[in-house]
C-alpha cells in the first residue's frame, strides 16, 4: 500500500488548504471537447493501463470524455512529438516514460524531434516501474556479492540480456557495470518476450527487467531475483534488498511514468489537471489496480517532478556518453 504521506508531499497540504490556495480559475476550468491522452506505446502494456486508469479517474470531474490513444513508434518519439506540437489548450496530453522524456534526447537523431523539457509542461509524476536484477535459476549466485565474485573470478564473462539497444534495461546494465567495474557481455533482444525465453532457458545469465516483466517468473521460481535497482524496496517483493542495501551504491534506475501537456499551457489548466489526477490516485481501488500491474505508485508534484526530470536527463546523458552507446535508428 502506498504511504499517504508521500502522496501528500510537496507542500500541498490538506484538501481545504489546497482549495484556498488554488485560484478560482483553476477550480472552474473545464475542457470544451473530448480530452485525448496519447500513449506513445502499444495498447495493453503497463503504461497504457496506467493511462486508462488516469482517464477514468478524471473524466467525471472534468465533465468531458477522456480517451486514450496509442501512437507507438520511433522508441516512443512519434506520439510524444505529436503532443509537443499540439495546441496547449488542455485537450491533448501525453502519458510517457523516462525513455521519451529523459533518454531519447541522447539516443535518437535530433532527440526524436522534440525537447523533453522545453516542449512540455509537467502535470505530475505518477508511478515507477522498478528494475529487478534477475539471474537464470541455475546460476551459481544466490546474492549480489556472489554474482560479483562470479563475474570477477568465474573464468568467462557473464551475459546480460536487455530488451534492446538503448532500452532502460540496457542502460541500467551500463550503470551497474560502471559502479561495479565488472565486465558483462550485452545481449540485446527485440522486446521482453524473446529475452525472457532465453533467460529462463539458461541461454543468457542475467538481466535488469521491470517488475511487471519478470514478477511471475520470479514468484514461480523460474528466475532468481537478487536485488532491486531502486532507492526503494519493491512493494511486490518486500524482502528483496535494494542494490545499495546489497553493497552496490548508485544504481538507481527506476523506469518512471509521468503525464505532460504541451508547453505554454495556462497555469489554471495545469493546476486543474494536477488536482484531479492527484485525487484520482489517492483512491484505494486505484492504488490496488496500479499495484496489480506491477507498478509502484509514486506521485510527485509538477514542479518537484520537473526538477527531477531535468536531473534525470543529464544523468542518463552522461551514462550514455560514458558507455559509448550508439545512436538508435528510429
Amino acid at each position: 500500500m502506498i504511504d499517504r504521506r508521500r502522496m501528500l508531499a510537496g507542500g500541498a497540504g490538506a484538501a481545504a488548504a489546497l482549495a484556498m490556495a488554488r485560484p478560482a480559475s483553476a477550480q472552474s476550468w473545464s475542457p470544451s471537447r473530448t480530452v485525448t491522452i496519447v500513449v506513445p506505446y502499444p495498447a495493453g502494456g503497463a503504461v497504457d493501463v496506467l493511462a486508462r486508469i488516469v482517464a477514468e479517474g478524471i473524466q467525471g470531474p472534468l465533465g468531458q470524455s477522456v480517451v486514450v490513444e496509442n501512437q507507438p513508434g520511433a522508441s516512443g518519439a512519434l506520439g510524444t512529438r505529436r503532443v509537443a506540437r499540439a495546441e496547449p489548450d488542455g485537450h491533448t496530453l501525453v502519458l510517457s516514460t523516462n525513455q521519451t522524456h529523459a533518454t531519447n534526447i541522447s539516443l535518437l537523431p535530433d532527440g526524436g524531434g522534440y525537447d523533453p523539457v522545453k516542449d512540455f509542461a509537467t502535470l505530475g509524476g505518477l508511478a515507477d516501474l522498478q528494475h529487478l536484477l534477475v539471474v537464470r535459476k541455475d546460476l551459481a549466485a544466490a546474492n549480489v556479492a556472489e554474482l560479483l565474485a562470479l563475474a570477477r573470478t568465474g573464468g568467462k564473462e557473464l551475459t546480460c540480456a536487455s530488451t534492446g539497444l538503448g532500452s532502460a534495461s540496457h542502460l541500467t546494465m551500463e550503470l551497474f557495470k560502471a559502479k561495479t567495474g565488472i565486465a558483462l557481455v550485452h545481449v540485446p533482444y527485440r522486446g521482453a518476450a524473446p529475452m525472457l525465453q532465453d533467460l529462463m532457458g539458461g541461454r543468457v545469465d542475467m538481466s535488469f527487467a521491470t517488475v511487471p516483466t519478470v514478477l511471475g517468473q520470479v514468484q514461480g521460481q523460474e528466475l532468481r531475483a537478487l536485488a532491486v535497482a531502486s532507492p526503494r524496496t519493491s512493494p511486490h517483493l518486500p524482502s528483496l534488498p535494494t542494490l545499495s542495501g546489497a553493497g552496490v551504491a548508485g544504481v538507481e534506475a527506476d523506469a518512471w511514468c509521468a503525464i505532460f501537456a504541451p508547453a505554454g499551457i495556462a497555469p489554471a489548466i495545469r493546476d486543474r489537471y494536477r488536482d484531479l489526477i492527484k485525487a484520482a490516485l489517492e483512491k484505494p481501488e486505484v492504488q490496488a489496480n496500479i499495484a496489480k500491474q506491477g507498478m509502484s505508485l509514486n506521485w510527485r508534484e509538477p514542479d518537484a517532478f520537473g526538477a527531477f526530470q531535468r536531473e534525470d536527463v543529464a544523468r542518463w546523458a552522461e551514462i550514455i556518453k560514458a558507455a559509448k552507446v550508439e545512436p538508435l535508428k528510429p
